[in-house]
């Protein structure tokens, strides 16, 4: 499918979106904070992450909702810009870039901590090093980004793996030096542990930040959801079991002011192994852990700048990309903040106060979550939904609120500084540049006036560019679609007149009705989507499923006869498709237009429509080769057995199914029951791995195209 004009190119796949968010994740939640967070509850800091780990999931769902929604670079700003309106937006935007360059160079600096038990490296200037070398290759691409982010996870994972299993085998071997079982397991009571639990929270921060590269991910309905998923189920584990092991490995004294807790209970882990092995492998991880953090930091929060520069909240050249279709500025002047963070700041303290900032955001995300649930908007067609919801979103915006009552008066200042930072942006900058309402205005009908139409225009558009999911039946509507053929140039009345005709039997809507419909329709637009094709559409409530007509013009549409076309324009349409969905699935309906008009518009179309000689060579030029097979039924084909056999008799891949039965230049819409017969022309759609298998199957029963022939409906 073409991308959209200027944007970012879809290479990041599943195993992308896993590594970006598992990279942002791991870092100082598990190799510098478990002993911080040990001093504050005793032994059941483990529990702790656990617990954690279960508050965050709130925000990872509805954040996955909305990237399945709206897949654009900026995730919390575009999000929040699109449902609470740009102030919003800009507060999130901005606030969440700064959150993020403090936590990447934090991350960066961190890296010391664990260099220092090997080498005596000068940190400030490793890790400025560090940051031109993920900017260089964040310009280069995403895909180049991402595939360095998966070399550094992958090795993350196989020494925490090592480590968790080695570590669990020594604590069942025998009691360590640890806790154990001695001693109160909440040493500050159940407020000093919920108290932990907000501490650590921030451990899991990372998880959402792919939603920032959203526009760059193939198959986000799927990716993003699965991979932040998946990612979420590695850091539970692995924090959890983790630091169960440091508790039960290293005295709660010793553990309660350890800078390195990771690398003190791999030297107990692997004790038996010779020198040091087992704690330079911890250190190699958490190198590769921070390295990592360091490098989805500035590739999710550089897209920050391009996102709200797209929107005029930021300066025009931020929203341009480069030579490799990244976004080059803001790669360039996120990537000089951070450097000025390393060398003035104390990252460390500030980036744990940016926190508190990161539990306000996806407090902010869940509501947008409602909002743009409750406000009718027919474009809002997200690929993922959230489960429980509202109850899932209710939860997710108390529960961060309280989590920042517990970090205290400065963590909450901080936030309160940086919210009035942004919002004076937002004033002083970009509130005499744009003219967009968010989606709450759509939600709210006392405040309809000031509903902002492009917004639902705009997520439409990001609808047909997203294409058909799976279980949308794009291959039987076109499978069962009648065609029309006119060799002579018609009135457009006379066009949707027969149009009407042919889908009030499919449809069950009187032909009068689709009649006065469709002009209503092409009065306002006939939608010509490319030279030459036209594709006018009607949802309309009490039709169960979609229906198209397709319309091939030999000498185009009669002069004079749309308003506002020129005869040129009219005397060369050559196709015309005529599309009727049920007005309660509006989402199906923007996606199926968006694979027809892909087709329409793809090169070479008008070419092979015109040059097809029957109606299924007129089909096949919509549909997807590797998606369906038409196959005859004859005594003498490997169908034989098919012939006087009920559908539900007749053994087909899985993933497969038959769309229409033709018979006679009829079509059939099959059931179950309906009997084949000999001489009728089987259409199955389906998964690409079963229409191969049946094309194995019946490799000589004559696939779609070959000697037989359907003729057209001709006026």
């Amino acid at each position: 499918m073409p991308g959209r004009k200027g944007g970012l190119r879809k290479e990041l796949g599943l195993f992308d979106v896993y590594a970006i968010s598992t990279g942002a994740m791991f870092s100082s939640g598990f190799f510098l904070l478990p002993g911080l967070a040990a001093a504050k509850t005793g032994p059941s800091v483990a529990l702790a992450y656990l617990v954690a780990s279960i508050f965050i999931l709130p925000a990872m769902v509805s954040v996955a909702e909305l990237a399945t929604a709206m897949p654009r670079a900026g995730g919390a700003f575009y999000f929040l810009d699109r449902s609470l309106g740009p102030l919003m937006g800009t507060v999130g935007g901005l606030g969440t870039w700064v959150a993020l360059i403090l936590k990447s160079a934090f991350a960066l600096v961190g890296m010391g901590a664990y260099l220092s038990l090997l080498i005596d490296v000068p940190i400030a200037p490793l890790a400025v090093g560090l940051t031109v070398l993920f900017a260089i290759v964040n310009v280069v691409g995403a895909k180049e980004t991402s595939g360095l982010q998966r070399v550094m996870v992958v090795t993350l994972l196989i020494i925490m793996t090592l480590f968790l299993v080695q570590g669990l085998a020594t604590v069942a071997s025998g009691p360590g030096e640890g806790t154990g079982g001695s001693g109160p397991f909440l040493t500050s009571g159940l407020a000093g542990f919920m108290g932990t639990v907000g501490f650590v929270f921030v451990s899991y921060a990372g998880l959402t930040k792919v939603a920032s590269v959203a526009e760059e991910v193939k198959n986000p309905d799927r990716n993003i959801p699965l991979g932040m998923a998946l990612s979420l189920g590695t850091a539970a584990v692995t924090y959890t079991v983790g630091v169960y092991l440091m508790v039960a490995l290293i005295p709660l004294a010793q553990l309660s002011t350890d800078l390195t807790p990771a690398a003190t209970a791999a030297s107990r882990i692997f004790e038996q192994v010779p020198g040091n092995l087992g704690t330079l492998l911890v250190v190699v991880a958490a190198i590769a852990a921070f390295a990592s953090t360091g490098n989805a930091g500035l590739l999710s929060s550089s897209r920050y700048p391009l996102a709200m520069a797209r929107d005029r909240l930021m300066p025009e050249p931020l929203g341009r990309l480069g030579r490799f279709r990244t976004p080059t500025l803001s790669v360039v002047v996120t990537s000089l903040v951070i450097v000025a963070c390393i060398l003035l700041l104390d990252v460390e303290g500030i980036a744990k106060l940016a926190s508190a900032f990161q539990l306000l955001l996806f407090s902010l995300l869940c509501t947008a979550v409602v909002i743009m649930r409750e406000s009718g908007i027919g474009g809002y067609d997200p690929g993922y939904r959230s489960p429980f919801y509202p109850w899932m979103q209710i939860t997710g915006v108390l529960a961060p609120l309280w989590l920042i009552s517990e970090m205290g008066q400065v963590a909450i200042g901080f936030t309160l500084g940086l919210v009035a930072a942004t919002v004076a942006w937002y004033f002083l900058y970009a509130a005499r540049r744009v003219e967009r309402a968010g989606a709450i205005f759509h939600a709210f009908a006392r405040l309809g006036e000031r509903r902002h139409p492009g917004l639902d225009t705009e997520l439409r558009g990001i609808v047909r560019e997203k294409g058909p999911r799976a279980g949308d039946p794009v291959d039987e509507v076109v499978a069962r679609a009648p065609v029309l053929d006119f060799g002579t140039p018609v009135p457009l009345s006379d066009l949707v007149d027969d149009a009407a005709r042919a889908l009030s039997d499919p449809t069950g809507l009187p032909v009068r009705f689709l009649r006065e419909e469709f002009n209503a329709e092409v009065a306002r637009s006939l939608l010509f989507v490319a030279p030459g094709t036209a594709l006018p559409h009607l949802t309309v409530p009490g039709v169960d499923r979609p229906n198209l007509v397709l319309v091939r013009l030999g000498a185009g549409i009669a002069p004079n006869s749309v308003p506002d076309r020129s005869d040129e324009d009219l005397e060369s349409t050559r196709a015309v498709l005529f599309l009727v969905s049920p007005q309660d699935d509006p989402g199906q309906h923007l996606r199926l237009l968006g694979h027809l008009a892909t087709h329409l518009a793809a090169d070479g179309f008008l070419q092979r429509w015109s040059e097809a000689e029957t109606a299924r060579a007129l089909r096949e030029t919509l549909l997807r080769d590797e998606r369906y097979v038409t196959l005859p039924v004859g005594l003498s084909l490997p169908t034989a057995a098919w012939a006087g056999q009920p559908l539900r008799g007749i053994d087909l891949p899985r993933g497969t199914l038959v769309a229409v039965v033709r018979r006679d230049e009829d079509p059939l819409i099959p059931d179950g029951s309906t009997v084949l017969h000999e001489g009728d022309r089987v259409t199955i759609i389906g998964s690409p791995a079963g229409i191969a298998e049946i094309r194995k199957r019946f490799n000589g029963a004559l696939p779609l195209g070959s000697r037989s022939s359907e003729a057209v409906r001709t006026r």
